[in-house]
């Protein structure tokens, strides 16, 4: 069976691919960014003093890790409210459940990019005199970053396409633009090829970024 390629009629719909892709770009700065910090205090919890902060941030972290997005979207964005009363828009739960979401990932870079540094640093730093607090932010962080950058990148491009669940919640993201174009066309191939080129020519330099900095990385070492 032939099939005849039309490109003419999804060209009609650029602007709202074009919005989409930018809703999904705002989108997935948001949960970057916000993810960073709660996984920051996620990760580093986890190699906390007290056994408390240590079982908290471990129960956060297996639960968002082991769950499905899809479910965390759907339990967030439905079943949230009727427990709590809380309801939230449809943008909102999205921002909440990716950025716990991605939070539990970064968490584990985190704290695996903390317990990479050497013991005896820390060790020299309180020989010093300084505090954990000082000895964690001074000495053992910026090391502990430089490590970080590829792996939290990889998870930050991740992130991009996880986006891609939101429109189940008829987030106007690029997906959910795609899935109005194809209804309204029924050219279904055609869209749906272009919100995949639309996400490769997004991420591919963003995955360029990732490996040289994974080289250089692995230069310095």
């Amino acid at each position: 069976m032939s099939y005849t390629w039309n490109f003419d009629i999804v060209w009609s719909y650029r602007w709202i691919f074009l919005t989409g892709t930018g809703v999904t770009i705002g989108i997935t700065i948001a949960v970057v960014l916000l993810g960073l910090i709660v996984g920051l205090i996620a990760g580093v919890a986890q190699l906390s003093r007290s056994p408390a902060l240590r079982w908290l941030s471990w129960a956060y972290i297996e639960m968002f890790r082991l769950t499905p997005l899809l479910v965390l979207l759907l339990w967030f964005y439905y079943a949230l409210p009727i427990l709590t009363g809380i309801k939230l828009d449809a943008i909102t739960a999205s921002i909440v459940t990716l950025t716990l979401y991605g939070g539990s990932f970064y968490a584990e870079v985190i704290r695996g990019g903390i317990v990479s540094i050497e013991p005896g640093q820390s060790e020299a730093g309180l020989a010093l005199g300084m505090t954990p607090a000082r000895v964690m932010r001074r000495i053992v962080l910026p090391q502990a970053i430089k490590r970080m950058i590829p792996p939290l990148m990889n998870q930050s491009i991740i992130q991009f396409k996880n986006t891609s669940l939101v429109s189940v919640l008829a987030v106007p993201d690029l997906l959910y633009q795609g899935q109005v174009a194809a209804m309204d066309t029924y050219r279904a191939l055609e869209v749906y090829t272009v919100v995949a080129a639309i996400y490769v020519v997004v991420l591919l330099p963003l995955t360029v970024i990732a490996k040289q900095a994974e080289k250089r990385l692995a230069h310095s070492n």
